[in-house]
């Protein structure tokens, strides 16, 4: 089986998660009376889902254009380390194959190449398969989303107006790393509720999140503790 092959197969269980999760920010786009087409070029030229949901909750006129840019910005850093984690597999490459696989790659499919390459299995071609098959079924639910999202007159009828807090916050507990992630979150909490507080507009997504990780950078990291062997 090729390696193509291998992505997609690896990443079909995840499919009824993604489809949901991509017709809660269809129905969410709906309400906001985004266009399919303008739904659609999301799907196509960022697939992110984070930072699409960033994008719908800020869709208000006129478009805060600068502040939906940098907000994006700020979700997607993490690509940077996703992508320093694919060096090894990118070996060899091209620059313009380099960037066009990256384009494909989110959190899913990168986590099922990287399960792969520890088998010794996972490769480009793994990773591109694993992400052209969610694409797909991404835009397959966020249009479903936005065909069901028309025919719901008030989504916190159904509690969707609380979804991109679940999702953040989902995201977030996934992402805590220990004590050493105390004073960092406490920092960007506390500029978020204090920008928000005093400043219109999002710009309190991306003052939290740069100073968050301001901090995060000076923080020592935690070294795990070494196991304490039995003497005899």
């Amino acid at each position: 089986m090729s390696g193509f092959m291998r992505g997609v197969k690896a990443n079909v269980p995840l499919l009824p998660s993604v489809v949901a999760y991509a017709g809660v920010l269809g129905v969410l786009a709906a309400q906001k009376s985004i266009s399919w087409t303008d739904m659609m070029a999301l799907n196509v030229f960022m697939f992110a889902g984070s930072a699409q949901f960033v994008l719908v909750d800020m869709w208000n006129a006129p478009l805060p254009v600068l502040e939906m840019a940098l907000a994006v910005v700020v979700v997607n850093l993490r690509y940077v380390l996703i992508g320093a984690s694919l060096k090894d597999l990118f070996a060899g490459q091209g620059v313009l194959k380099r960037l066009g696989i990256m384009h494909f790659v989110a959190d899913e499919n990168w986590a099922m190449t990287m399960v792969a390459a520890r088998k010794g299995e996972g490769d480009v071609f793994h990773l591109l398969g694993g992400g052209l098959l969610l694409m797909l079924f991404w835009s397959s639910g966020t249009m479903g989303g936005m065909y069901f999202g028309g025919l719901i007159p008030d989504p916190k009828i159904l509690a969707l107006d609380f979804a991109f807090t679940a999702v953040f916050t989902a995201l977030a507990v996934s992402l805590w790393q220990g004590r050493q992630d105390v004073l960092p979150w406490l920092v960007a909490i506390s500029a978020s509720v204090l920008t928000e507080h005093f400043v219109p507009g999002k710009w309190y997504i991306l003052v939290g999140g740069i100073l968050g990780a301001i901090c995060a950078a000076f923080v020592p990291a935690v070294e795990p503790e070494a196991e304490v062997e039995d003497v005899p």
